[in-house]
């Protein structure tokens, strides 16, 4: 087959096979989003409301280690850019199921230099990878 044949069924081949693809990146945005069902190799993005100019931030009490691995750290954005001083935004972190088994991504959301007070909010979700 010649060349200039080739390269077009070529790329309509691999453009179907990623449409055929499952959903490789499940969004985490709340707590009612859990439990998760994952399979090997799927990535996870957590997203909760956040405002660190209040003193308070999310933090990761248990990373589901056994089956997740961190793809980055914590990545702040808020709504309006930075613009209103004092508003909220969204705390996100990327993780990738990278194992079988059963596991918890578990964080917290308080004043990190009162470790011992009670946590405004928790974010608890159980997770297993197929």
């Amino acid at each position: 087959m010649p060349l200039a044949r080739l390269i077009p069924a070529l790329s309509l081949s691999l453009l179907t096979a990623c449409v055929h693809t499952p959903a490789n990146n499940v969004i985490v945005e709340a707590q009612s989003d859990c439990p998760l069902q994952l399979h090997t190799g799927q990535n996870v993005t957590v997203s909760l409301p956040s405002n660190p100019t209040t003193g308070y931030r999310w933090a990761i009490q248990d990373s589901a280690g056994g089956v997740l691995r961190s793809l980055s750290p914590e990545v702040y954005s808020s709504a309006d850019n930075g613009q209103v001083l004092g508003s909220g935004g969204q705390s996100t972190w990327r993780f990738q199921a990278f194992a079988a088994g059963n596991g918890r991504l578990r964080l917290t959301y308080q004043q990190p230099w009162e470790p011992e007070a009670e946590p405004a909010q928790t974010f608890d979700c159980s997770i297993t990878v197929n």
